[in-house]
């Protein structure tokens, strides 16, 4: 019986010829990644009284989530993150205005590559899934272990596989196969297992949408998203990093707990509704839906194709009279190709209002709040209750595409009726 490549990753890891699903084992960590909140495993390593990191190259900082500090509190956090760097004497740290969201900015720098081991304090660390890695979020005091350690105990996920043929229809994107993907399983059913996607539809995305589909993998409750590595993987590496990589690929006769197959060619634009993301119906089946924030970017969708596909519906429009329009870029490097692209220049005109790289709104932060009765569509993760702001707002999940074409009509609609 063969392994998939979650198995075979994990197994190098632990030094093993090979794992299965349902083992305990210990697993040698490749990076331990974190933003400002995970400041608090900081806390634990002094608790631990612990004097340095298991390798100061191999733990990655960023500021993301409350910068610039919106409170005190936040600026305090900063402050005392900005201590820990330098005591620690962490080499990766991206500062403020030097970097961006944490699941763009690793990848962005070459950091991240095909058969890693990559554990981070956020939830959205599966994002690393992209690039071939095993990559998954853990708590604070796991955390602290890891990067004190430079291994943790893992128990080996079953897989679900999950394969998407056949051409995409237009302004159908990887936001729409993720949210298709949830929509059919559930909140729960990926629980703690790794989702694997491939297929003729995926092997044809850019890199891009494939770190939007495993970004999401959690929002169905997986352990860890994956897709292979291929040409479009090297591709991206190129030029990013030198380091080698193992680029591990499941074998034919692996053992799925579940596969499903879907037709690509057969979808349509889609919305994930209030308030799961597993609430999923065609953006065109949503009538009389009227919106007062549009939110384009974040980690999920906030790289240069997510911004680019936003401008394209955006051109020569402007969002729709009593609309908020808000675009982030994922990181400066973004930003800055957005800017000499003249995306900015578009969105500018469109009504927009441009965040510096930052998650913001798309966790209740700072810089986008909704309120009592007021209603989102957004291209972020979530959309539960109080996600975004008042307990009785509400957000909707969508493709920037989806989400553009909605600023300018100023209620939910399928982008292709925007022409």
């Amino acid at each position: 019986m063969g392994s998939t490549i979650t198995e075979k990753i994990l197994a190098h890891a632990a030094g093993a010829q090979s794992v299965a699903p349902g083992e305990i084992i210990t697993a040698k960590v490749d990076a331990v990644i974190g933003h400002d909140i995970t400041t608090a495993a900081f806390r634990e390593l002094e608790k631990m009284k612990v004097e340095r990191v298991f390798d100061r190259g191999k733990v990655y900082f960023t500021v993301d989530h409350f910068v610039p500090s919106p409170t005190l509190e936040a600026a305090a956090q900063l402050k005392d993150l900005g201590a820990y760097i330098k005591k620690y004497e962490i080499d990766h740290w991206f500062p403020q205005g030097r970097g961006g969201i944490c699941h763009a900015i690793f990848p962005e720098a070459g950091l991240v590559r095909p058969g890693m081991v990559i554990v981070g304090s956020d939830s959205h660390t599966c994002t690393c899934g992209a690039l071939a890695a095993f990559s998954t979020g853990l708590g604070a005091t796991d955390v602290a272990a890891a990067m004190a350690l430079g291994e943790l105990w893992l128990k080996v996920p079953a897989s679900l596989k999950f394969v998407f043929d056949g051409e995409l229809p237009p302004m159908v994107t990887g936001k729409d196969l993720i949210l298709h993907t949830i929509g059919q399983i559930g909140v729960d059913g990926a629980l703690y297992r790794a989702m694997e996607f491939t297929g003729g539809t995926i092997q044809k995305l850019s890199i891009d949408e494939r770190f939007t589909i495993c970004n999401m993998a959690i929002e169905a409750g997986a352990k860890n998203g994956i897709i292979a590595p291929d040409e479009i993987t090297c591709q991206y590496l190129a030029g990013r990093t030198q380091e080698p990589f193992l680029a591990f690929s499941s074998d034919p006769d692996a053992a799925y707990e579940a596969e499903y197959r879907w037709d690509a060619s057969s979808l349509a634009p889609l919305v994930a509704q209030p308030f799961l993301p597993s609430n999923v119906a065609p953006a065109s089946d949503i009538k009389n839906v009227k919106v007062d924030q549009v939110l384009i970017g974040s980690c999920t969708n906030g790289r240069i194709t997510d911004l680019r596909a936003a401008a394209q519906v955006l051109k020569g429009k402007s969002a729709a009279r009593g609309v908020r329009l808000l675009v982030f870029p994922a990181t400066q490097q973004i930003y800055l190709q957005a800017m000499r692209e003249g995306l900015l220049e578009i969105f500018v005109e469109a009504g927009a209002m441009i965040s510096p790289p930052i998650c913001g709104p798309c966790l209740g932060g700072h810089m986008g709040l909704l309120a009592e009765g007021e209603v989102a569509i957004s291209t972020t993760n979530r959309n539960f209750a109080s996600r975004m702001g008042h307990k009785n707002s509400k957000v909707y999940l969508s493709s920037p595409y989806t989400a553009a074409a909605s600023a300018v009509a100023g209620y939910i609609i399928d982008p292709r009726q925007v022409s």
